[in-house]
Protein backbone atom coordinates (compact mmCIF):
# COMPACT_ATOMS: atom_id res chain seq x y z
CA UNK A 1 0.00 0.00 0.00
CA UNK A 2 1.15 3.14 -1.19
CA UNK A 3 1.26 6.38 1.51
CA UNK A 4 1.42 10.03 0.50
CA UNK A 5 3.29 12.97 2.31
CA UNK A 6 0.82 15.65 1.90
CA UNK A 7 2.02 19.15 1.38
CA UNK A 8 2.96 20.78 4.88
CA UNK A 9 -0.46 22.81 5.33
CA UNK A 10 -2.26 20.00 5.07
CA UNK A 11 -0.11 17.79 7.45
CA UNK A 12 -0.75 20.66 9.88
CA UNK A 13 -4.08 21.16 9.19
CA UNK A 14 -5.84 17.45 8.74
CA UNK A 15 -3.92 16.23 11.60
CA UNK A 16 -4.83 18.82 14.39
CA UNK A 17 -8.03 19.45 12.64
CA UNK A 18 -9.10 15.76 12.21
CA UNK A 19 -7.02 13.62 14.40
CA UNK A 20 -6.29 16.22 17.57
CA UNK A 21 -9.45 17.90 17.73
CA UNK A 22 -12.12 16.30 15.18
CA UNK A 23 -15.23 18.42 16.52
CA UNK A 24 -16.14 21.90 15.75
CA UNK A 25 -13.84 24.49 18.15
CA UNK A 26 -15.86 27.29 19.60
CA UNK A 27 -14.93 30.46 20.93
CA UNK A 28 -18.09 31.39 22.84
CA UNK A 29 -18.91 27.75 23.88
CA UNK A 30 -21.91 29.41 26.16
CA UNK A 31 -23.98 29.64 23.10
CA UNK A 32 -23.14 26.59 21.76
CA UNK A 33 -23.05 24.13 24.65
CA UNK A 34 -25.89 21.81 23.10
CA UNK A 35 -24.02 20.88 20.19
CA UNK A 36 -21.37 19.81 22.81
CA UNK A 37 -23.53 18.34 25.37
CA UNK A 38 -26.66 16.72 24.11
CA UNK A 39 -27.82 17.02 27.90
CA UNK A 40 -26.97 20.99 28.00
CA UNK A 41 -29.69 23.83 29.03
CA UNK A 42 -29.71 27.13 26.90
CA UNK A 43 -28.13 29.58 28.82
CA UNK A 44 -31.15 31.27 27.92
CA UNK A 45 -32.81 28.82 30.19
CA UNK A 46 -30.81 28.94 33.11
CA UNK A 47 -30.43 33.29 33.27
CA UNK A 48 -33.77 34.25 31.73
CA UNK A 49 -36.28 31.35 31.81
CA UNK A 50 -36.50 31.10 27.88
CA UNK A 51 -37.42 27.70 27.34
CA UNK A 52 -37.51 27.78 23.53
CA UNK A 53 -33.69 29.08 21.28
CA UNK A 54 -32.87 29.24 18.22
CA UNK A 55 -29.52 30.30 16.98
CA UNK A 56 -26.82 30.44 14.07
CA UNK A 57 -23.19 30.53 14.47
CA UNK A 58 -20.24 31.27 11.82
CA UNK A 59 -16.21 30.77 12.98
CA UNK A 60 -13.89 31.47 10.46
CA UNK A 61 -10.77 29.72 11.82
CA UNK A 62 -7.06 30.28 11.49
CA UNK A 63 -7.13 33.07 8.95
CA UNK A 64 -3.66 33.42 8.19
CA UNK A 65 -3.95 30.18 6.06
CA UNK A 66 -5.36 28.92 2.73
CA UNK A 67 -8.08 26.07 3.54
CA UNK A 68 -8.40 26.88 6.97
CA UNK A 69 -11.38 25.89 8.71
CA UNK A 70 -14.97 27.19 8.24
CA UNK A 71 -18.19 25.93 10.38
CA UNK A 72 -21.56 27.09 9.87
CA UNK A 73 -24.09 26.16 12.47
CA UNK A 74 -27.95 25.97 12.89
CA UNK A 75 -29.63 24.78 16.11
CA UNK A 76 -32.73 24.79 17.95
CA UNK A 77 -33.88 23.33 21.51
CA UNK A 78 -36.58 23.13 23.51
CA UNK A 79 -37.66 22.65 27.36
CA UNK A 80 -41.30 21.59 27.69
CA UNK A 81 -42.87 23.78 30.76
CA UNK A 82 -44.62 22.43 33.94
CA UNK A 83 -43.56 21.24 37.33
CA UNK A 84 -42.83 18.36 38.77
CA UNK A 85 -41.50 14.93 37.68
CA UNK A 86 -39.32 15.36 34.17
CA UNK A 87 -39.73 17.67 31.50
CA UNK A 88 -38.84 16.86 27.92
CA UNK A 89 -35.42 17.73 26.79
CA UNK A 90 -35.12 18.18 22.86
CA UNK A 91 -33.59 20.30 20.04
CA UNK A 92 -32.06 19.73 16.29
CA UNK A 93 -28.81 21.35 14.34
CA UNK A 94 -27.46 21.16 11.07
CA UNK A 95 -23.89 21.45 10.88
CA UNK A 96 -21.76 22.39 8.07
CA UNK A 97 -18.12 21.93 9.00
CA UNK A 98 -15.31 22.25 5.98
CA UNK A 99 -11.20 21.99 6.44
CA UNK A 100 -8.72 22.36 3.22
CA UNK A 101 -10.12 19.27 1.18
CA UNK A 102 -12.52 17.43 4.06
CA UNK A 103 -15.82 18.70 4.88
CA UNK A 104 -18.29 17.37 7.40
CA UNK A 105 -22.08 18.03 6.75
CA UNK A 106 -24.26 16.46 9.30
CA UNK A 107 -28.44 16.87 10.56
CA UNK A 108 -28.74 15.88 14.30
CA UNK A 109 -31.51 15.70 16.92
CA UNK A 110 -31.64 15.41 20.54
CA UNK A 111 -33.40 14.12 23.23
CA UNK A 112 -33.72 13.89 26.83
CA UNK A 113 -35.40 14.48 30.08
CA UNK A 114 -34.67 16.90 33.16
CA UNK A 115 -35.29 15.57 36.19
CA UNK A 116 -36.68 18.27 38.82
CA UNK A 117 -39.77 19.37 40.56
CA UNK A 118 -38.57 22.93 39.99
CA UNK A 119 -36.59 23.46 36.58
CA UNK A 120 -36.12 26.92 36.97
CA UNK A 121 -34.20 26.52 40.15
CA UNK A 122 -32.66 23.16 39.97
CA UNK A 123 -32.17 20.01 37.98
CA UNK A 124 -30.35 17.25 36.74
CA UNK A 125 -30.70 16.80 32.82
CA UNK A 126 -29.96 13.38 30.61
CA UNK A 127 -29.45 13.85 26.71
CA UNK A 128 -29.08 11.50 23.79
CA UNK A 129 -28.45 12.98 20.27
CA UNK A 130 -28.59 11.23 17.03
CA UNK A 131 -27.54 11.94 13.57
CA UNK A 132 -26.24 10.99 10.25
CA UNK A 133 -22.99 12.88 8.65
CA UNK A 134 -21.82 12.98 5.62
CA UNK A 135 -18.21 12.91 4.84
CA UNK A 136 -16.58 14.50 1.97
CA UNK A 137 -12.76 14.42 0.46
CA UNK A 138 -11.88 16.26 -2.49
CA UNK A 139 -8.41 14.81 -3.51
CA UNK A 140 -7.88 17.60 -6.32
CA UNK A 141 -7.30 19.90 -3.73
CA UNK A 142 -4.55 17.66 -1.50
CA UNK A 143 -1.44 17.99 -3.41
CA UNK A 144 1.84 15.64 -2.59
CA UNK A 145 5.05 17.09 -0.85
CA UNK A 146 7.89 18.08 -3.37
CA UNK A 147 6.46 17.74 -6.76
CA UNK A 148 3.14 19.15 -5.90
CA UNK A 149 1.01 16.87 -7.95
CA UNK A 150 -2.63 16.03 -6.63
CA UNK A 151 -3.43 13.13 -4.71
CA UNK A 152 -5.96 11.73 -7.58
CA UNK A 153 -8.73 13.48 -9.75
CA UNK A 154 -11.73 12.17 -7.95
CA UNK A 155 -13.77 13.25 -4.81
CA UNK A 156 -15.34 11.02 -2.09
CA UNK A 157 -17.95 10.88 0.38
CA UNK A 158 -19.41 8.52 3.10
CA UNK A 159 -22.60 8.75 5.16
CA UNK A 160 -21.91 7.57 8.69
CA UNK A 161 -24.31 7.25 12.01
CA UNK A 162 -23.32 9.28 14.62
CA UNK A 163 -24.31 9.47 18.27
CA UNK A 164 -23.97 11.65 21.64
CA UNK A 165 -24.47 11.40 25.33
CA UNK A 166 -24.24 13.62 27.51
CA UNK A 167 -25.26 14.81 31.23
CA UNK A 168 -25.81 18.17 33.02
CA UNK A 169 -27.01 19.65 36.29
CA UNK A 170 -27.42 23.18 37.24
CA UNK A 171 -28.54 24.73 40.65
CA UNK A 172 -29.41 27.76 42.48
CA UNK A 173 -27.18 29.25 44.92
CA UNK A 174 -26.85 31.76 47.72
CA UNK A 175 -29.33 35.41 46.09
CA UNK A 176 -30.49 33.63 43.10
CA UNK A 177 -26.31 32.70 41.60
CA UNK A 178 -26.73 29.62 39.27
CA UNK A 179 -24.17 26.93 39.47
CA UNK A 180 -23.83 24.79 36.47
CA UNK A 181 -21.86 21.80 34.80
CA UNK A 182 -21.67 18.35 33.05
CA UNK A 183 -19.89 15.79 31.39
CA UNK A 184 -20.18 14.77 27.28
CA UNK A 185 -19.49 12.43 24.63
CA UNK A 186 -20.56 14.33 21.49
CA UNK A 187 -19.47 11.09 19.22
CA UNK A 188 -19.99 7.96 20.62
CA UNK A 189 -19.10 5.77 17.59
CA UNK A 190 -15.51 5.62 16.27
CA UNK A 191 -15.12 5.84 12.73
CA UNK A 192 -12.16 4.31 9.72
CA UNK A 193 -12.78 5.69 6.31
CA UNK A 194 -10.46 4.19 3.56
CA UNK A 195 -10.28 5.70 0.29
CA UNK A 196 -8.48 3.98 -2.48
CA UNK A 197 -6.69 6.17 -5.65
CA UNK A 198 -5.37 4.96 -8.64
CA UNK A 199 -1.99 5.70 -6.81
CA UNK A 200 -2.89 4.06 -3.52
CA UNK A 201 -4.89 4.13 -0.33
CA UNK A 202 -5.45 6.62 2.85
CA UNK A 203 -7.71 6.44 5.64
CA UNK A 204 -9.35 8.48 8.06
CA UNK A 205 -10.06 8.05 12.03
CA UNK A 206 -12.37 9.55 14.13
CA UNK A 207 -11.71 9.16 17.56
CA UNK A 208 -13.93 9.94 20.60
CA UNK A 209 -13.85 13.51 22.55
CA UNK A 210 -14.65 13.46 25.91
CA UNK A 211 -15.64 17.22 27.80
CA UNK A 212 -16.48 18.52 31.01
CA UNK A 213 -17.15 21.79 31.76
CA UNK A 214 -18.19 23.70 35.31
CA UNK A 215 -19.01 27.42 35.89
CA UNK A 216 -21.57 29.85 38.30
CA UNK A 217 -23.89 32.97 36.92
CA UNK A 218 -22.93 35.43 40.08
CA UNK A 219 -25.28 38.23 39.56
CA UNK A 220 -24.14 42.02 40.87
CA UNK A 221 -25.80 42.82 44.80
CA UNK A 222 -28.61 44.87 42.62
CA UNK A 223 -29.33 41.87 40.69
CA UNK A 224 -28.78 44.17 36.85
CA UNK A 225 -25.92 42.03 35.44
CA UNK A 226 -23.90 39.17 36.49
CA UNK A 227 -20.11 37.67 35.81
CA UNK A 228 -19.78 34.18 34.89
CA UNK A 229 -16.24 32.46 35.21
CA UNK A 230 -16.36 29.12 33.71
CA UNK A 231 -14.28 26.33 33.06
CA UNK A 232 -14.52 23.83 29.73
CA UNK A 233 -12.00 20.50 29.44
CA UNK A 234 -11.47 18.66 26.49
CA UNK A 235 -9.91 15.10 26.07
CA UNK A 236 -8.92 13.16 23.43
CA UNK A 237 -6.64 9.96 23.40
CA UNK A 238 -3.37 10.55 22.46
CA UNK A 239 -3.54 14.56 22.47
CA UNK A 240 -2.67 16.73 25.91
CA UNK A 241 -5.90 17.65 27.61
CA UNK A 242 -6.78 21.10 26.21
CA UNK A 243 -8.77 23.24 29.63
CA UNK A 244 -10.32 26.47 28.40
CA UNK A 245 -10.48 28.93 31.23
CA UNK A 246 -13.30 31.99 30.39
CA UNK A 247 -14.93 35.02 32.07
CA UNK A 248 -17.82 37.03 30.96
CA UNK A 249 -19.11 39.90 32.33
CA UNK A 250 -22.95 40.82 31.36
CA UNK A 251 -23.14 44.81 32.59
CA UNK A 252 -26.09 46.07 33.37
CA UNK A 253 -28.17 47.09 29.57
CA UNK A 254 -27.48 45.51 26.85
CA UNK A 255 -23.58 44.87 26.74
CA UNK A 256 -21.54 42.03 28.21
CA UNK A 257 -17.37 41.55 27.17
CA UNK A 258 -15.59 38.20 28.02
CA UNK A 259 -12.40 36.98 27.60
CA UNK A 260 -10.07 33.51 28.34
CA UNK A 261 -7.43 31.45 27.53
CA UNK A 262 -6.33 28.12 27.24
CA UNK A 263 -3.53 25.51 27.64
CA UNK A 264 -3.49 25.23 23.91
CA UNK A 265 -2.00 28.74 24.38
CA UNK A 266 -5.25 30.02 22.87
CA UNK A 267 -6.32 33.66 23.41
CA UNK A 268 -9.76 35.18 23.24
CA UNK A 269 -12.12 38.19 23.25
CA UNK A 270 -15.44 38.19 23.09
CA UNK A 271 -18.37 41.45 22.98
CA UNK A 272 -22.01 41.25 22.36
CA UNK A 273 -25.16 42.74 23.55
CA UNK A 274 -28.97 41.60 24.04
CA UNK A 275 -31.92 43.03 22.77
CA UNK A 276 -35.22 41.86 25.58
CA UNK A 277 -37.09 43.39 28.07
CA UNK A 278 -34.42 45.75 28.50
CA UNK A 279 -35.65 48.02 25.27
CA UNK A 280 -39.20 46.50 25.62
CA UNK A 281 -38.95 43.42 23.92
CA UNK A 282 -40.61 40.51 25.45
CA UNK A 283 -38.34 37.86 23.84
CA UNK A 284 -34.96 38.40 23.57
CA UNK A 285 -32.15 38.39 20.44
CA UNK A 286 -28.68 38.34 20.76
CA UNK A 287 -25.55 38.75 18.77
CA UNK A 288 -22.12 37.96 19.64
CA UNK A 289 -18.22 38.11 18.24
CA UNK A 290 -15.21 36.12 19.65
CA UNK A 291 -12.00 36.79 18.17
CA UNK A 292 -9.22 34.01 18.73
CA UNK A 293 -5.59 34.47 18.66
CA UNK A 294 -3.00 31.41 18.80
CA UNK A 295 0.43 32.17 20.31
CA UNK A 296 1.59 28.63 20.37
CA UNK A 297 4.98 28.22 19.13
CA UNK A 298 4.06 24.69 17.23
CA UNK A 299 3.69 24.54 13.51
CA UNK A 300 3.35 27.71 11.56
CA UNK A 301 1.56 30.81 12.77
CA UNK A 302 -2.39 30.33 12.18
CA UNK A 303 -3.30 33.28 12.17
CA UNK A 304 -6.62 34.60 13.74
CA UNK A 305 -9.75 33.34 14.70
CA UNK A 306 -13.58 35.37 13.91
CA UNK A 307 -16.58 33.80 15.27
CA UNK A 308 -20.17 35.47 14.78
CA UNK A 309 -23.49 34.07 16.72
CA UNK A 310 -26.84 35.06 16.57
CA UNK A 311 -29.44 33.81 18.56
CA UNK A 312 -33.46 34.64 19.24
CA UNK A 313 -35.28 32.66 22.49
CA UNK A 314 -38.95 33.09 23.88
CA UNK A 315 -41.09 31.61 26.11
CA UNK A 316 -44.65 29.91 26.05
Amino acid sequence: MKRFILFPFLVFTLSFHLLSQQLPLFTQYRENATIINPGAMESDFLVNQQNFTIGSSFRSQWTGLEGAPRTRILRGSFVSNGYGGAQLLAGASILSDRTGPTSLTGIYGRIGAVISNDPEYFGISLGLSGGLVQFKYNATEAVLHEDGDVVGESTYAQLFPDIGFGVYAYQTVGDGNTLYGGISVPQLLGLDLKFTEENGEFDIKRIQHFYANIGLIKYFSDGDGFVEPSLWVKYAPNVPINTDFNLRVQLPGSLWIGTGISTAKNFHLDVGFNLGDNVGFDNLIKLGYGYDYSFSDFGPFVGSTHELNLTYSFSN
